[in-house]
């Protein structure tokens, strides 16, 4: 009798004592998770589930626009359409004014403008010089303006500048490149309380991983498999470069992770928790895929805060596809748009899906005018959740435009962000455009986009003289070019795998000290001593 209640005592222990870590390496997973939303205290945290959209409004649209010209043709009539109606007879001219009074004898004020030229920030450019490249100008970012003076208006007498390609100037930042000013820049800022829905990104403890065939190839669209301590898994595919970054803190990793790719075996990884990243290169017994798809797809707000460059940025857009058509013959592109007002507007999103006829989908770019909005912030999280449910290929380069000069509502951050996350975990770069009226919280979000799908932030800058005046960025140091330029080297870099910089003859004005995308910062620097 006592021997079994000694037996039935110890395995009630046995029952109750905790299962001991396997620490020999992770096992296998009894099914796939990747969808399934984890608990807080899990590691290798996934993205909950997006919601269920309904159906997009109906919207009949406006009426047929021409296309936007380029810079380099104006549209021209379809071959065999029928000849315009006879324009009706002018007026008869108005009777000649009286003439002007002889022009002062004095000289002209030193640095005033002439009236060929509008004055832009740092230089000054004429109208005619548009399309050409402007000296550089170097400006120090600690004595740069918060913000520039309001919307720089043509000289009297003269039209604004139609809307054409060529025109608008832009510069980028990429915050992994620039950690250490990324970490500082987050800490300074006040944004985080109010946009709580989107994690603090540590830019400084990144873990890359990057995959090579035996030739030393970079290898894209590879699947790279994450595996933390408790057996729960991440998959992310490489991009262009043949990489994957993983955050530690917004993924949630265990101090000690495996890893594998492209039909390697497990290698382990412990983690350092100093600042610096860590890369785990592997080679594959597999041989490399060329690049030879992009999917675009362009994300634009369309409400009434835009409109003093929407018409502008559509002439960019149809450029910036027409040179990437031209200078990738080869290359399979498709194009989808998701335009987005507010809530309370005639339509809250309208979805277009990927199509390869170029002339066609930028005919339905073209359609779309501002309108609508009312307040400052927009519907960005639905028009997002849209662009995550687009029909991505899993073998081409995907790049999504977010065109946009306001955040999301408040209680609309969060889910903004966690489509965000849906786009990363699709392989998708977030390549944010700021336009005029990007304040502090829109560029924050932005910023945090596009660091998390290794891409880079872009956005409008008052060279141009176009639009009402845009916040100067809190970077340290970005190149001023023209925006089809600057798009399209970076779309180029995400074909290519390989950071493109702009030529001398492109670069308009210089910030800080530029260094091929990362600023030159002193020695012995600490964002942690920084004001």
């Amino acid at each position: 009798m006592r021997l079994k209640k000694f037996v039935a005592l110890a395995c009630s222990v046995a029952v109750l004592a905790p299962i001991p870590t396997v620490a020999a390496g992770p096992q296998e997973p009894a099914q796939d998770r990747r969808l399934a939303p984890l608990p807080v205290r899990e590691y290798c945290r996934l993205p909950e589930a997006l919601p269920q959209l309904g159906p997009e409004r109906e919207w009949q649209g406006q009426q047929q626009r021409p296309r936007v010209a380029s810079s380099r043709a104006m549209a021209e009539p379809e071959v065999g359409a029928p000849p315009p109606p006879p324009a009706p007879p002018p007026p008869p001219p108005p009777p000649p004014p009286p003439p002007p009074p002889p022009p002062p004898t004095s000289a002209p004020v030193p640095g005033s403008a002439s009236s060929d030229a509008v004055v832009v920030t740092g230089e000054r450019v004429a109208r005619s010089d548009y399309e050409s490249a402007s000296p550089i100008a170097t400006v120090d970012a600690e004595s740069a303006p918060v913000r520039t003076s309001p919307a720089i208006m043509p000289p009297p007498g003269r039209r604004p500048p139609r809307p054409q390609s060529g025109l608008l100037t832009a510069g980028e930042h990429d915050d992994l490149l620039n950690p250490e000013l990324y970490a500082r820049y987050v800490h300074r800022s006040n944004v985080g309380q109010a946009a709580q829905g989107v994690p603090v990104l540590d830019t400084s403890r990144l873990l890359t991983v990057e995959l090579r065939d035996n030739r030393g190839r970079a290898m894209p669209f590879e699947t790279v498999e994450l595996r933390c301590a408790d057996g729960n898994t991440i998959e992310l595919r490489t991009v262009a470069d043949g990489t994957v970054v993983f955050f530690p803190e917004l993924d949630r990793l265990s101090d000690r992770v495996w890893v594998r790719a492209g039909g390697s075996d497990w290698r382990e990884v412990v983690l350092s928790q100093e600042a610096g990243g860590q890369d785990v290169r592997i080679t594959s017994r597999r041989s490399a895929q060329a690049v030879t798809k992009l999917d675009l797809n362009l994300v634009i707000d369309v409400t009434g805060s835009m409109s003093d460059e929407l018409r502008f940025l559509q002439a960019e857009l149809t450029s910036i596809v027409d040179q990437l058509s031209a200078r990738h013959r080869g290359l399979d592109i498709r194009l989808g748009f998701t335009f987005y007002r507010d809530q309370t507007d005639a339509f809250v999103t309208q979805t277009h899906g990927f199509d390869r006829a170029r002339g066609r989908m930028l005919d339905v770019l073209n359609q779309y005018s501002a309108g609508g909005g009312g307040d400052y912030e927009e519907a960005m999280q639905e028009a997002l959740i849209r662009a995550a449910n687009q029909d991505w290929r899993p073998d081409a380069v995907k790049t999504l435009l977010l065109v946009a000069d306001a955040p999301p509502h408040d209680q609309d951050i969060a889910l903004t962000w966690r489509a965000a996350e849906h786009l990363r975990a699709e392989r998708v770069h977030i390549v944010p455009v700021g336009a005029s009226g990007v304040a502090d919280k829109a560029e924050y979000i932005m910023r945090a986009m596009a660091a998390a799908t290794q891409s880079r932030y872009t956005f409008l800058t008052d060279d141009s003289g176009i639009g009402n005046a845009h916040a100067e960025p809190d970077v340290d140091c970005y190149l001023v070019t023209r925006l089809d330029q600057l798009l399209r080297r970076v779309i180029d870099s995400q074909l290519s795998g390989r950071r493109i910089e702009p030529e001398d003859r492109e670069v308009i004005r210089s910030v800080g000290n530029y260094d091929a995308g990362r600023c030159v910062l002193p020695p012995n620097w600490d964002w942690r001593q920084q004001k």
